[in-house]
């Protein structure tokens, strides 16, 4: 994940939205390797997508991922052939991703401005991380470090609602951070909310799909978000039980099927 403020900006407190915008954007640090235990990766058709929409193969492409988190996409990029280095602000994420990729380089810095030389990547990628930064600033970051013909790719696992045992785990989250509003913070993944400049065009891709997993790695997978990780402990605890009752009467074998929409989006450079 990428966060547009540092701990050390005054600006990170200068309204209390902003201050919990921050303070959400920080807390993966401290459950970083929780997060590396429990979050969903990727499936292989989303890098299939990617290699389409970009134009060329991942094999020796020049690729930088931003707000690399504990390297989950990373990991997968590399894979695939890529010449990767991470760019990551978080200090507790960036010690996760050096231990599970030590061979990958991770630079400390955010997509709003990128500690990176012009016109050199082919690829800029941000899986589940364009949300935290801010895109007047990111947008012309991703255009002086692509090279001509090069793309940002923004991508997001999000839960498939139409799944009815998802979309009632979804009101009950909604009800318990009744006062946060959630729901105002669901999102289009369209070229609007990628770009609010209209500077880029991006292509939209969906694609669907599931991972089995214990129900303790469901819960602390969910656990690992930041609304959780910034609530107190005796409220997030109570929800957990409570929905560890709920997914037990739905999987009485204890292990959960989570299914899975990514969004993917895709803007290109100009060749010149």
């Amino acid at each position: 994940m990428t966060t547009p403020l540092t701990p050390d900006d005054p600006a990170a407190a200068t309204t209390p939205a902003r201050a919990h915008h921050s303070a959400r954007a920080h807390s993966f640090n401290a459950a970083a390797a929780q997060y590396a235990a429990n979050r969903p990766s990727y499936p292989p058709a989303l890098f299939d997508a990617l290699e389409e929409l970009t134009g060329r193969p991942l094999k020796g492409a020049r690729v930088v991922d931003v707000g690399a988190g504990t390297g989950l996409a990373t990991a997968r990029l590399h894979e695939r052939g890529a010449d990767v280095i991470a760019v990551e602000p978080g200090a507790g994420m960036a010690t996760e991703f050096r231990r599970t990729l030590p061979g990958v380089p991770v630079v400390r810095g955010n997509g709003d401005a990128l500690p990176l030389a012009g016109h050199r990547a082919d690829l800029l990628t941000y899986a589940q991380a364009w949300h935290w930064t801010d895109p007047a600033l990111a947008v012309p970051e991703a255009l002086r470090v692509l090279r001509p013909g090069g793309a940002l790719a923004l991508w997001w696992n999000t839960d498939a609602h139409d799944v009815p045992w998802i979309a009632e785990s979804a009101r009950r989250v909604d009800r318990h951070f009744a006062h946060l509003n959630l729901s105002a913070e669901k999102r289009d993944f369209d070229a609007r909310f990628a770009d609010p400049t209209g500077t880029l065009g991006f292509v939209h891709r969906e694609v669907r799909w599931s991972r089995r997993v214990p129900l303790d790695t469901h819960l602390a997978n969910l656990g690992s978000h930041s609304v959780f990780l910034t609530d107190t402990e005796e409220r997030a605890a109570a929800f957990f039980a409570e929905e560890r009752r709920h997914l037990l009467a739905a999987f009485p074998t204890g292990r959960v099927e989570e299914t899975y929409d990514v969004h993917l989006l895709v803007a290109r450079t100009p060749e010149t």
